[in-house]
């Protein structure tokens, strides 16, 4: 079988990373993929967004199955016109899509079908946005209602900083057009949780929890990143929780996406905030979160194609998705400088064993393999406990090397902590 997968970063490199377990799989190819996945899989040199160059690489090479990852392809339709050409394509269709696509749109979905989230209001103009903050209680969270490269969301913790994340949305165009429409949204307290899940419209099948950790320096501070790092499973979602997410969350939001007409098929992915009063959804993807990916996917006991082949067909009921009962931690290593500026172009040494090094930000340039990213490559690890996976995913990262390589030393902490209580 012929393989394409959508995107560049850590979270495809894990994809195809299990993919390749497969044994029907003859080749696998990347758009545009990035130079530390060149071993794992032949990189196209189309972008992720170019839906037609795309969609015509799939027909000369005859491509047997799509995994389109990102978010803006997905909302952009890739998958609608991958599957018009007779490509099978695991992730939503356009329709679906509008789940992230739009945070309005997910608001007011849950809002109709009572999914439990935080309260909030909808704006289209800066005028009534400002009006309402002279009042609203504060800290409060703005977001743009379209998609920002996951940096689309504000916590403001004054008066004076909720007003100027208005400003600079809908003034300033920070995002773009995503910001021209905006949600202001109570602001939630309590541990977070990342569930990544298969669905196929009929049944919603979770994925190990997971615990992402945001801020750029230890002990959560710094600023907001797409992600220094990941432990699995979250000691926070214990079975309760998790019925409870099942029971109020997971299968209402599948129910509600089929009753209006854009059924959902894919990885649908669930932040949730764990607040006093029961779980809340702070935000729906429509594709695997990333870093989540990296440390979800090591645990993952059953063939990663055979399940998304499921999700796309509608029978993901007769397929067994197992997982290790062993846990992960994942250490993002990013370039000094990240999220803001940072240099590019260092040379990055790897171990013998790359297994579970999944590198994100990376080109190769006269055969040497060099920094091309903030986020350069994530090193994930198992261990029978959590403490054992921690371990295990530093002494790796000792193994990887590159000037001007930064990482925080206390992912899982967190974790830890709830372990101990």
């Amino acid at each position: 079988m012929k393989i394409l997968v959508v995107g560049g970063g850590g979270r495809e490199h894990a994809i195809i990373s299990k993919i390749k377990e497969n044994k029907d799989v003859t080749e696998i190819f990347a758009c545009p993929g990035n130079g530390g996945m060149a071993n794992d899989a032949t990189l196209v040199d189309i972008g992720a967004k170019d839906i037609e160059k795309i969609v015509d690489f799939a027909k000369t090479e005859k491509i047997d199955f799509a995994v389109v990852a990102p978010d803006d392809p997905l909302v952009l339709g890739c998958v609608d016109a991958l599957e018009a050409i007779g490509v099978p394509c695991f992730g939503p269709n356009k329709a679906a899509a509008i789940i992230e696509g739009s945070k309005i749109f997910s608001k007011n979905l849950m809002k109709k079908y009572g999914i439990p989230t935080a309260q909030y209001e909808v704006f289209e103009d800066e005028e009534s946005a400002l009006k309402y903050l002279e009042t609203a209680p504060i800290p409060t969270v703005i977001k743009a209602d379209g998609l920002a490269l996951g940096k689309g969301v504000i916590i403001a913790e004054t008066r004076e900083q909720a007003i100027d994340a208005v400003k600079s949305m809908m003034e300033e165009k920070i995002f773009g057009e995503s910001g021209s429409k905006i949600v202001v949204e109570e602001f939630l307290e309590g541990p977070e949780v990342s569930v990544l899940s298969f669905t196929d419209g009929n049944i919603v099948v979770p994925m190990i929890s997971s615990q992402d950790h945001k801020r750029a320096l230890d002990g959560d501070k710094g600023l907001n990143t797409g992600g220094m790092g990941t432990v699995a499973p979250n000691p926070y979602y214990t079975d309760d929780i998790a019925k409870e997410c099942m029971d109020k969350i997971f299968i209402p939001t599948m129910n509600a996406m089929n009753s209006e007409g854009r059924t959902f098929k894919g990885c649908l992915y669930f932040g949730l905030m764990l607040t006093k009063n029961g779980p809340k959804v702070i935000e729906y993807n429509c594709r695997f979160g990333d870093p989540e990916t990296q440390v979800v996917l090591p645990l993952l006991d059953s063939d990663l194609l055979t399940i998304m082949k499921a999700c796309r067909n509608g029978n993901l009921s007769e397929v067994e998705v197992k997982w290790k009962n062993e846990n992960a931690c994942c250490v993002v290593m990013a370039s000094k400088g990240y999220p803001q500026s940072y240099e590019k172009g260092y040379e990055i040494s790897l171990p013998e064993d790359r297994k579970n090094i999944f590198i994100a930000g990376a080109v190769i340039k006269d055969g040497k393999l060099l920094t091309n990213g903030g986020r350069v490559l994530g090193v994930t690890r198992t261990g029978e406990t959590l403490e054992e996976a921690i371990s295990n995913a530093y002494e790796a990262v000792k193994t990887v090397n590159f000037d001007n390589a930064f990482y925080r030393k206390d992912i899982g902490q967190r974790a830890l902590l709830a372990i101990e209580k």
